[in-house]
């Protein structure tokens, strides 16, 4: 017990609670932080563990009927891109990846607050690229969940069925990336350890994000978010040069 890193897990909880009312996703949060403490390798490992237990929660908490559409257009290409991803992980150096990952959630970032209301054309082609993009991303960078949430956004789907459907592509995702990533030796021995914390602070962390729903509107709070974003992408990227 004395090798956990308590302060890590206080982060991740944070991430968990954050990413489920700004509506990006824990992993956006999460990936950046963790790399504070562990190379960017293990951290992919620990953020699909760590999902796992956050996506089975929401679809539980906030099951009300799941899009069947959306599971097949945006769901389907996501885990087939997802394996792409996480392979092309495995040839890339650490410091390459933390610096796409750091440019990523800037780009990411500042495209949400400029352009607010960015929609784009509910239809089947870009619901099929979405979950390319958002696949390929999660698998190289351990994060694609705002792509996936940009393209599914354009659907109007209600607030429950949105973040319930949402976490069963995301389910989708991690399990198939946690084979990837173990196949890779991303799953070490070294970090089994933290496992249980996480699937406990993935339940916990999507509990209380859906009771704080209740007392304070997703768009304020959804700006607040992409400030948080674009503030630990640009850490990230000076992190790279000062090392």
């Amino acid at each position: 017990m004395n090798n956990i890193n308590y302060l890590f897990l206080v982060f991740a909880l944070l991430a968990e609670i954050i990413g489920t009312i700004g509506g990006f996703g824990s992993s956006v949060f999460f990936v950046p932080l963790g790399n504070f403490y562990f190379d960017f390798h293990t951290v992919l490992g620990l953020t699909a563990v760590f999902h796992l237990s956050s996506n089975l929660s929401k679809i539980i908490l906030f099951k009300k009927g799941l899009d069947k559409n959306l599971l097949l257009y945006i769901g389907l290409p996501s885990v087939i891109f997802v394996i792409i991803g996480g392979i092309v992980s495995r040839y890339l150096d650490t410091v390459l990846l933390e610096l796409l990952l750091g440019i990523f959630l800037v780009v990411l970032s500042l495209l949400f607050l400029v352009k607010q209301k960015l929609v784009i054309e509910p239809n089947k082609e870009n619901s099929i690229t979405g979950g390319i993009l958002s696949g390929f991303s999660a698998g190289l960078l351990g994060t694609g969940g705002a792509i996936r949430g940009l393209t599914m956004a354009a659907y109007n789907l209600e607030k429950s069925v949105f973040i319930a459907t949402s976490a069963a592509i995301d389910m989708m995702i991690d399990t198939t990336r946690t084979v990837v990533y173990y196949e890779n030796g991303y799953i070490t021995k070294d970090i089994i350890i933290y496992i249980p914390f996480l699937f406990v602070i993935g339940l916990v962390g999507t509990y209380l994000g859906k009771r704080i729903l209740h007392y304070i509107p997703q768009d304020k709070f959804k700006n607040l978010s992409l400030v948080l974003i674009l503030i630990i992408g640009l850490i990230t990227i000076l992190k790279q040069f000062l090392n």
